[in-house]
């Protein structure tokens, strides 16, 4: 047995047993030798709502055996679904039960407001049920409801009790994470359901600020609910209290004193945490108050404050006044991570898995968990519809590939790839300010599907022609079609004005490449905007970009962000490309139907049929500078078009990639340029909701005048 213990399964069984690694050797060398009828037990597959598996009896133990001896052999080796390539054991997840809030932070919501999803799209009691015995199963051992405000959900203290009830597959701790207005009306039967631990939001204790602060009023029912929790507590409840305190320069900084000040008397907790940016909170770092400088607001008034130890996996640096019954914490989030120690997962209350508060990469529980009732949400009846399915099957002695023991292997599939996606540290200060990411209302909501298992679908020739507008039957009709936005203050890009006397601007009289000089030249809106095709000589890639089968992901997603990235390092690929800062970059990527002809008319090629469908790209690019943006439109398209390649080159290794070439520039000295074939396909209306000059197509030009000429004109 010894031997086969990993030198990481021996780090955990010796913190599990508080011992040093070499004890923990020596001892389950002993237990072996002396026990030889233990055997290491394997993990029971999950099955939905069946009762846990008798636990495997324990051999008969030597009566010299300590307690420590018996933690040791008891361990059990940690799920690989739920670590990292950096070692790091997930047990511990946060689940989001709703997006609903009764308050509306400054700091957490966004001024505007919040779309509410429909509730079909949120993950109901069974299924938050079904995943938490999932991960505890795979060895999560706390689970923390959160919000929105979890409290609102009619149906929270029986979810509570449901969820209470896995203590006895492992679960040690359920908590609960509020801002307690509410709370004190359902905290008696959420202790008796299981509750161990309460987090309460409160940024400041002055009721007036509160309202300011929240938008809201209601600190009383905030502090009511403190003062409950107390009293059970003195009853020996014992409910670990913490009270969550997000400051914010020249807000709240003023109030960091009297929360010490809370801590003299009362067993709490107060967690000051650093200001974090999330969409639409308006975050900046001038806002954000470091660790270090609210340590000194403390010092200057209790200079002996000093610092406990705290466990490994702890988020908060907790400190204490000599004295002082409670203690004080810092969330250091933005000046020094924890991601070294990290062991959260996130479940948002849509069923997205969320490996990293900070990261913007999630992947959908739901849809898997739904993708055998038809994409509908799976209640009590559905659940026990699989599973006696299941039973039967067994009673059988027929156990089908297609049931529900392989529907959890595929969730567990999913889980344990995006928990080994997940970086080391999530990004720096500048980084995050800048990088797109949920509200943090949202953090645990259905605003944004930022990564999503769709739902396969699978359409005949017939359903693809019926879903296709009639208009675009003559031109390229499409399956489906996506936009992706990207505004950035430090992307790069090149090009210059065409030289209106007709010269190569990037070759000098004695014929030597140079790069332009624009440094005397006004900086104006630049826009330019190419296109390009890929075509298919088989059928398969478009069936698999269409159902997202494709072994390599998302096609169309993909080659979007790889349009993006394009376009920023253009001065990297064009030698003599100026870098510029990029305002915006827009991707429209399109599968093409297949024998859609596609007319010189509509896009300036010659006549061609696309027999197996293709995929479109339209690659918009925009800045303000003092040179154009053809090159990065180019590049932008061109990117999105050999990704397509790439990840389709496996089924199809006789694809083209064909007609790239820039359709539209505006800017700088030699005005607006356009490809008149192109114009008028679009048409008037397109341009005007675009924010584009219209150049109508002038009387009597067509594809090319009477002398093969090309119709494209400068204006």
């Amino acid at each position: 047995m010894a031997s086969r213990v990993t030198s990481q399964g021996l780090r955990r069984v010796a913190r599990q047993a508080q011992c040093s690694p070499s004890e923990a050797r020596r001892t389950i060398a002993s237990v072996a030798a002396t026990s030889s009828a233990y055997q290491e037990p394997v993990p029971p597959v999950h099955d939905i709502y069946a009762p846990p598996p008798p636990p495997v009896p324990s051999p008969a133990q030597p009566p010299s055996q300590t307690a420590r001896k018996r933690s040791i052999q008891e361990a059990k080796p940690f799920s690989d679904f739920l670590t990292d390539t950096f070692s790091r054991q997930h047990d511990y997840l946060r689940i989001s039960v709703t997006e609903r809030c009764n308050l509306r932070c400054l700091y957490c919501m966004p001024e505007e407001g919040i779309q509410l999803s429909p509730s079909k799209e949120l993950l109901t009691s069974a299924e938050i049920f079904y995943l938490s015995q999932l991960f505890v199963n795979q060895g999560v051992s706390k689970i923390r409801l959160t919000g929105g405000e979890p409290t609102v959900r009619k149906d929270i203290v029986p979810l509570m009790q449901r969820i209470g009830s896995l203590r006895s597959a492992g679960l040690k701790e359920l908590a609960l994470t509020t801002n307690g207005i509410t709370l004190h009306r359902k905290l008696d039967a959420m202790v008796e359901a299981g509750l161990t631990g309460v987090n309460i939001s409160l940024d400041t204790l002055d009721r007036f600020q509160f309202q300011i602060l929240t938008r809201r009023s209601g600190f009383d029912a905030v502090m009511k609910s403190i003062q409950r929790v107390q009293e059970l507590n003195r009853l020996g409840a014992g409910i670990k209290l913490k009270i969550n305190c997000v400051v914010m320069r020249g807000l709240n900084d003023h109030q960091i004193l009297p929360f010490v000040d809370m801590t003299r008397e009362q067993d709490v907790e107060v967690r000051f945490i650093e200001y974090m940016p999330f969409d639409g909170n308006k975050w900046s770092e001038n806002k954000m108050l470091p660790y270090a400088d609210m340590l000194n607001v403390i010092r200057s008034k209790y200079p002996d404050i000093s610092r406990l130890k705290g466990a490994r996996n702890d988020t908060s640096k907790t400190w204490q006044v000599p004295g002082f019954t409670g203690r004080v914490g810092f969330i250091t989030s933005m000046t020094h991570n924890f991601c070294g120690t990290c062991n959260r997962l996130r479940i948002t209350s849509d069923g997205n898995l969320k490996v990293c508060l900070h990261g913007d990469d999630e992947v959908s529980l739901r849809d898997l968990l739904r993708s055998d009732n038809d994409g509908t949400p799976m209640d009590e009846e559905a659940f026990e519809a699989v599973r006696q399915l299941e039973l039967d099957r067994r009673k059988h002695g027929v156990l089908r590939q297609d049931g529900w023991i392989s529907k959890e292997l595929q969730l567990l599939e999913v889980i344990g790839s995006a928990v080994k996606r997940k970086k080391e540290k999530h990004a720096g200060i500048g980084e995050l300010e800048n990088m797109k990411n949920r509200p943090m209302i949202l953090i645990v909501s259905p605003f944004s599907r930022w990564s999503r298992v769709p739902t396969p679908i699978s359409w005949s020739r017939q359903e693809l022609m019926h879903r296709t507008p009639t208009y675009l039957l003559r031109h390229p009709g499409f399956v489906g079609q996506s936009r992706l936005f990207s505004s950035t203050a430090h992307t790069r890009s090149p090009s210059s004005d065409d030289d209106v006397n007709g010269k190569l601007t990037h070759v000098t009289s004695s014929g030597e490449a140079h790069m332009v000089d624009v440094g005397a030249k006004a900086a104006t809106k630049r826009i330019a905007i190419a296109v390009g095709f890929v075509s298919f000589s088989n059928s398969e890639p478009l069936q698999l970009i269409m159902e997202n089968n494709n072994k390599k992901g998302d096609v169309l997603a993909v080659a979007r962000i790889a349009g993006i990235m394009a376009a920023k390092r253009t001065s990297d690929l064009i030698p003599l490309c100026h870098p510029l800062a990029i305002s915006k970059v827009e991707l429209d990527v399109k599968l093409l139907a297949p024998n859609l002809k596609l007319y010189t008319w509509a896009l300036g090629m010659a006549k061609t049929s696309y027999e197996h469908g293709a995929v479109s790209v339209e690659a918009r690019v925009e800045c303000v500078g003092p040179t154009g943006v053809e090159m990065e439109a180019l590049c932008a398209a061109t990117g999105a078009l050999l990704t397509v390649y790439d990840m389709c080159k496996a089924v199809d290794k006789s694809m083209v990639v064909s007609g790239c070439h820039v359709t539209y520039k505006s800017g700088g000295k030699s005005g607006t340029w356009v490809r008149y074939n192109w114009a008028s396909h679009k048409g008037q209306a397109w341009f005007e909701q675009q924010g584009l000059e219209w150049v109508p197509q002038q009387e009597g030009k067509g594809e090319k005048d009477g002398k093969g000429q090309s119709n494209e004109k400068e204006t």
